[in-house]
């Protein structure tokens, strides 16, 4: 069996910024296991695979240690592909996921993905190592949806962390720092050891938490959002009544065949 691999790098315009997701369109699925394999044999951050099913298609992620269930730049790139290598020329793609149908836009080289809207709420039963394990110097607060959400003071506090990964695995919690920023509505990082990423570069699923958390907190529905991470990556996000909106674009970086 053959399979085709397509690498994006997704939430950038430049090459080698933003967040590279492995894309392995099918025409069927295959075992869950050899796409466990795969996405640890590619050892980027999600391997996200795609099979039609009619007008729309089904989609699964995978992290080099586990699935889960939702992942924005690696959709992001999914829908690049569609669009820009694999001829799909209609206006809008359907995503049938886990956390429900995913829906995708685009207007010019700008991808903009409907996604579910998760709001934070306070959560003060977080572990009594969080602030060692983030490397921080001070915790404003701790509210929690599918993972914790850390706010801290601004900008250089969520630049300067230093996390222990192995403490933050101990804890069992993926988790986002975040702050207002100086030329952005907000900026965020994102660390999930426990799913074999130590720090995405950049995370459409911890804008589901963060775009309602913002929206409420700045009273404004449209932002601007950085990811502050080595590689970094930009955002056009936007809360839209039960669900969130948010844009980006790609850029293509490899296509390679895979022998099994």
């Amino acid at each position: 069996m053959k399979l085709t691999l397509y690498q994006i790098d997704a939430f950038t315009d430049t090459l080698f910024k933003g967040n590279p997701a492995a894309v392995i369109p099918l025409e069927e699925w295959i075992e869950e296991d050899l796409m466990q394999d795969l996405a640890q044999e590619n050892n980027l951050a999600e391997t996200v695979f795609f099979v039609p099913r009619g007008d729309a298609y089904e989609i699964r992620w995978f992290t080099p240690a586990a699935e889960i269930n939702l992942c924005g730049h690696a959709t992001l790139a999914s829908a690049y592909t569609l669009y820009n290598i694999l001829g799909y020329n209609k206006p809008g793609i359907t995503f049938h996921s886990k956390s429900g149908p995913l829906r995708i836009s685009r207007n010019g080289d700008l991808i903009s993905l409907d996604f579910p809207s998760w709001k934070p709420e306070l959560f003060t039963e977080y572990p009594a190592e969080l602030q060692q394990a983030l490397g921080i110097k001070e915790i404003v607060a701790v509210y929690k949806n599918r993972d914790l959400l850390v706010e801290l003071n601004n900008e250089t506090d969520v630049q300067n962390a230093d996390p222990d990964f192995t403490l933050i695995k101990k804890t069992g919690y993926k988790i986002i720092i975040t702050a207002p920023g100086k030329t952005v509505d907000f900026v965020s990082r994102f660390f999930a050891p426990t799913f074999g990423v130590d720090e995405d570069p950049v995370t459409g699923s911890a804008h589901s938490q963060l775009i309602p958390f913002w929206s409420e907190k700045l009273g404004k529905t449209k932002m601007e959002a950085r990811q502050l991470s080595k590689r970094g990556g930009q955002l056009q996000v936007e809360q839209k009544g039960g669900r969130v909106m948010m844009g980006g674009k790609c850029v293509f970086y490899m296509k390679g065949e895979i022998t099994l």
